[in-house]
């Protein structure tokens, strides 16, 4: 199981510190973020439903579940494949930190 884990935490990181700070330097794609530390906030705000930190130690890769990294993993596949709404997400993540109403 731990090997599971491990598998979906570097796609995770893979996908959060290569593949979507990549694709948001392109400017037609008029992405909030291009950071990877702010798509890894973006991720790990909506595994946990509010800001990840009050609810996982950090750094949070080392002390993910599998369950947690499993939907990281996929969260993150979700925004490089189109199909989340990284706005929405964005804007959301940003609300359960007080810096939007």
């Amino acid at each position: 199981m731990e090997t599971r884990q491990s598998e979906h935490v570097a796609e995770y990181l893979r996908l959060t510190r290569e593949v979507l700070p990549e694709m948001a330097r392109d400017p037609a794609r008029g992405w909030p973020v291009v950071n990877d530390h702010c798509f890894q906030r973006i991720v790990l705000d909506h595994v946990c439903g509010g800001v990840w930190y009050d609810h996982i130690e950090r750094p949070a890769y080392k002390h993910l579940t599998d369950e947690q990294a499993e939907k990281a993993a996929r969260l993150a596949g979700d925004i490089a494949d189109g199909v989340a709404d990284l706005h929405g997400m964005n804007r959301q993540s940003l609300i359960w930190r007080g810096k939007l109403r």
